[in-house]
């Protein structure tokens, strides 16, 4: 009789083991499945720099590994412009150089955004300004991602800088835009 209570023992010990494992299983799936779709979002506000009176508004939103950047600007003047992101979250200095150079976590060569002869992750590119002196660019990639562990993607710690001229895309380091006339901390 003692064997026989002790085989059921035995058998349900392990049963009940085996579905806390199994629970633990599913638990982790459900927890790994929700950090994928976990939305993130940060809004900056642009200062002028160099005396320029410009400003700006900018929001990056990540979703499914897709960050997405929208941003307005006004009080610039008309034509093209660039904008990137450079190295330090630091807007402190009067002519925007406290932000350090463009954020290039991979040494490439600064180029336009996807070109497969090499480009800097901060390599955003040109956006036209209206008459009025408004202007907005909108953009979306998977090579950035919102405070993650991922150095070579984390764009927490960086600044937006929009620069006076058009970028060139080709010029080294930094493709000849002119100076630093909006900055704006990238920061939680």
């Amino acid at each position: 009789m003692k064997q026989i209570i002790l085989s059921i023992l035995t058998i349900l010990f392990f049963s009940t083991t085996s579905c806390v494992e199994n629970e633990k299983k599913e638990t982790k799936k459900m927890t790994t499945n929700l950090n994928l779709s976990e939305k993130k979002e940060i809004q900056i506000q642009l200062e002028p720099k160099n005396e320029s009176g410009a400003i700006g508004k900018l929001r990056f939103n990540e979703s499914n590994g897709i960050v997405k950047l929208e941003a307005k600007f006004k009080n610039l003047s008309p034509g093209m412009h660039a904008i990137h992101l450079h190295e330090k979250a630091d807007c402190s200095s009067p002519d925007g150089k406290s932000s350090g150079g463009h954020w290039n976590p991979t040494f490439n060569k600064h180029g336009k955004w996807g070109d497969e002869n090499g480009y800097h992750k901060g390599d955003i590119g040109n956006f036209e300004v209206d008459e009025n002196g408004n202007g907005a660019i909108t953009m979306e990639t998977n090579e950035w991602c919102i405070d993650c562990e991922d150095e070579s993607k984390n764009i927490i710690g960086k600044a937006v800088i929009v620069h006076q001229g058009t970028d060139d895309l080709t010029s080294q380091p930094s493709g000849a835009a002119g100076s630093r006339i909006i900055c704006g901390a990238i920061l939680q």
